[in-house]
């Protein structure tokens, strides 16, 4: 396949759109089912570059959630543990592979944000992926290769239309990249700068005690950021990015953004949350809106009379603010990565309250004394990477 016309641009005025390799030659991908668009495939390259590098970088299998060109989530393949089969909705008795674990901890990093997402794979997707995954709203998947078992599965998902795309894992784009806004064409050299424990030498702070699993939590971080719409910042735990805020003009609300995203996927394990009794056949998507405006400042939504009986069993208490910021302070050993540097230490101040324990960024404010003397007063372990990793 030399080009693939796709039915309309980012919005439905702008056409025509296709894709197609500049030099004549076959596209390093192929459609296994479906008709991805404009945005499907912005999403699918950026992901599977992101789950890829985190695969050679981790050693193990991972995989992202994309939407709008940022991810909502990335993880590796860790497996489950018994409350994080309950917050991801999945059965006891399920058996899952190792990418399997890699997509579900990815789409469960921020269920809501994941509605409607694209799926990348690092490795070739099997019949305990897919079967996931069809239970679930997304608009598509990107993998190295698929099982006949698992092709068979997707097939299925929203009504035969879902978008299934293979890619090409040998395939390796020009040194150069080009791309036109308003008819001026912009080159520069692709982003291939390779993301490794050797970026996390120069520890800064006076605690330099930086243990294994810290430095897995970096370099995820640091991959996501390097694929996540800027300003971007990423809480990470155990291998999974926790909270993502992207594309913000000021470095602090993305610290913020990133850290409610974290905050509120650990409240997700609130016992309170976890023996919740929804009404029978509920929806997943209904469900996670649930659970999400429960635990929001707007929880009297779903708790009124009239609408609580819509939605479970048996109405649930509700968290008070203390009781919320209670559990979340019990919240540790979470890394928090900037793809540019912390100005401020304010930054450094609201990540504490995230849980966060260790810090990367790349250095280099005329402030990083400040920045540093934050993470001391906190007995934090900072490193700088001297690598600004902007994405647009």
């Amino acid at each position: 396949m030399t080009e693939f016309e796709l039915k309309y641009g980012c919005n439905p005025n702008q056409k025509p759109a296709k894709i197609f390799m500049k030099d004549g030659g076959a596209l390093p991908l192929c459609i296994r089912n479906g008709r991805p668009g404009y945005i499907n495939l912005l999403d699918a390259l950026n992901s599977w570059q992101l789950a890829r590098e985190l695969r050679e970088a981790t050693g193990l299998p991972s995989a992202a959630s994309f939407k709008h060109v940022s991810p909502a989530g990335a993880a590796t393949g860790l497996p489950l543990r018994e409350t994080e089969r309950r917050i991801y909705f999945v059965e006891p008795e399920a058996e899952l592979s190792p990418i399997a674990c890699a997509y579900i901890r990815a789409r469960g990093a921020d269920r809501l944000c994941s509605y409607g997402d694209w799926a990348a794979l690092s490795d070739v997707c099997d019949a305990a992926t897919a079967g996931y995954l069809k239970a679930e709203v997304s608009d598509g998947i990107i993998a190295p290769g698929y099982t006949p078992e698992a092709l068979e599965i997707l097939r299925t998902k929203k009504k035969g239309n879902f978008n299934v795309v293979e890619i090409d894992p040998d395939y390796v784009p020009a040194a150069l990249e080009t791309k036109d806004v308003f008819g001026i064409t912009f080159q520069q050299g692709r982003n291939d700068l390779r993301i490794d424990t050797a970026l996390l030498d120069n520890i800064v702070t006076e605690n330099k005690d930086l243990p294994q699993q810290a430095r897995t939590d970096m370099i995820v971080s640091l991959i996501t950021l390097k694929y996540t719409q800027s300003n971007s910042v990423c809480y990470v735990k155990d291998g999974q990015a926790i909270g993502v805020g992207a594309g913000q003009q000021s470095r602090i609300h993305c610290t913020r953004l990133a850290g409610s995203k974290a905050d509120n996927w650990y409240l997700r394990s609130h016992p309170r949350v976890l023996e919740m009794e929804f009404v029978e056949g509920i929806r997943r998507p209904d469900r996670d809106n649930a659970i999400d405006v429960y635990l929001s400042d707007e929880w009297e939504d779903v708790l009124r009379d009239g609408v609580w009986q819509t939605l479970f069993a048996r109405r649930p208490e509700p968290l008070t603010r203390e009781e919320k910021k209670a559990w979340i302070a019990s919240q540790s050993g979470i890394t928090v990565g900037s793809d540019a540097f912390f100005p401020f230490g304010d930054n450094v101040e609201r990540a504490r309250k995230s849980g966060a324990q260790y810090i990367v960024e790349p250095g280099g404010s005329i402030r990083d004394d400040n920045v540093i003397e934050t993470a001391n007063r906190y007995h934090m372990v900072m490193a700088f990477t001297g690598l600004r990793l902007f994405h647009h």
